[in-house]
């Protein structure tokens, strides 16, 4: 099936039967042509339902969203779908070619672009238009991240604390969707601008994930990204048959943490070397020593010791060896309750 060049927005058929693949342009700042931004759009033939909407690659070098997104795109097929799913594999496509986290056309990163602006450069274009035609539409958001080059966690789907507690409960639940060991509950004020945030204001029922680092693609992280999304269709109603697990059989369900204030967010005191001393998902304990940070620079200079702040579970560490003054090398969360119901067998 080929895909169609769409210039005017408004000419992509969200409502016609089927599957249709798209390539959306947004034309270059300063230069002719376009950047052709990959869209499929799957209306089931099997009658009205809701709207999932899940983006791949809103940071180019995260590759878990990627693969997956773009594979379900072409797997889902209409005749066995209710409602509607809108695919977009490889959001930021100039940062998915550079394999960067920001475009590199303007220099800025796609998850701080939105609401966006229609006459702003083209990261905010974009990101308008996801807000105005695609976000606008669903009723279920799924943002598939990994950590990249500078972060590790352990695998966690995530979502905001948000005002209604309806729309909190169901993403609580919904994120379990992905059968991850951990369900991230994040700080809103850590960063503005972000598609999650945009969508949960919205009123969405909206997942982030993190599904691996290294600018890697890794294995268990694609098959949560494409469990997690098949589960959300079953479970909304466009897709039938079980819900499944992506880990084996007998694991745990997974365990709802949150880290929601800023204090929770450690930042390194000097730029150096890190050197883990304790795995991302571990329990660790207020004053534990979790890794050390060497400044090479001055030979007689001790590491420093860098200890869990408080009780809880260890969520982020660096993962590239060099980290740089006030990066974030420390996430501890404390576990939490939402009344959240488990959805899976």
């Amino acid at each position: 099936m080929s895909a169609t060049t769409i210039h005017n927005f408004s000419d992509i058929d969200f409502d016609r039967p089927g599957k249709a693949h798209y390539e959306v342009a947004f034309h270059h700042d300063g230069t002719w042509g376009n950047v052709l931004v990959p869209l499929t759009v799957i209306v089931g033939a099997r009658g009205p339902g809701k709207t999932v909407a899940c983006f791949g690659g809103t940071h180019g070098n995260e590759y878990e969203g990627q693969v997956a997104v773009w594979r379900l795109a072409q797997e889902l097929d209409p005749a066995e779908l209710t409602g509607r799913v809108i695919l977009l594999p490889r959001f930021c496509t100039p940062a998915c070619d550079a394999g960067t986290r920001e475009s590199p056309l303007d220099g800025v990163n796609m998850n701080r672009a939105f609401p966006g602006n229609p006459r702003g450069s083209i990261t905010y274009r974009m990101a308008d238009f996801a807000r105005r035609f695609v976000l606008d539409r669903a009723d279920v958001v799924l943002d598939i991240h990994s950590g990249g080059r500078i972060l590790r966690f352990p695998m966690c789907s995530s979502f905001h604390e948000v005002a209604d507690g309806t729309q909190q409960q169901e993403m609580a639940a919904a994120a379990r969707l992905f059968d991850t060991p951990f369900v991230m509950v994040y700080a809103s004020a850590m960063a503005s601008g972000l598609l999650t945030d945009e969508a949960e204001a919205m009123g969405k029922i909206t997942i982030g994930t993190e599904l691996g680092y290294g600018e890697a693609t890794i294995r268990q992280g694609v098959r949560h990204a494409e469990v997690g999304i098949r589960n959300t269709l079953r479970h909304y109603g466009l897709l039938a048959g079980e819900l499944e697990r992506a880990r084996p059989e007998g694991s745990p369900p997974p365990r709802i943490v949150r880290a929601i204030r800023l204090e929770d967010y450690v930042p390194a005191p000097i730029s150096g070397v890190y050197e883990p001393t304790a795995e991302p998902g571990q329990a660790v304990t207020r004053g534990e020593l979790v890794g050390r940070l060497y400044d090479f620079d001055y030979a007689s200079s001790r590491p420093l010791d860098i200890r869990a702040p408080r009780d809880g579970w260890l969520l982020v560490i660096p993962f590239a060896a060099q980290v740089e003054k006030g990066q974030t090398i420390v996430v501890v969360a404390e576990d939490a309750d939402y009344s959240a119901p488990n959805p899976l067998p």
